[in-house]
């Protein structure tokens, strides 16, 4: 797995790479293997999303913290 600390809060997420989270989603999703450390870790947050939205894995702590994060008071747009 990437070397990368993960993502547990929604400033730490808004400064990720929306491209690469989605880039990274869409093979998590399809299956593609774990990346290695030539990926950011924009892509690796989506890839492990991807992985956790279609079954493949089940979610972390840090995927859990940042949910709970999104669904705090003043925070839903």
């Amino acid at each position: 797995m990437a070397e990368f600390s993960p993502v547990q809060t929604v400033d730490d997420f808004r400064t990720l790479d929306d491209g690469e989270v989605m880039e990274g989603y869409l093979d998590g999703f399809h299956g593609e293997p774990a990346p290695d450390s030539s990926r950011s870790r924009s892509y690796w947050h989506g890839w492990r999303n991807g992985m956790v939205d279609s079954a493949r894995c089940l979610p972390d702590q840090a995927q859990l913290a940042l949910a709970e994060a999104f669904r705090a008071p003043g925070l839903r747009h």
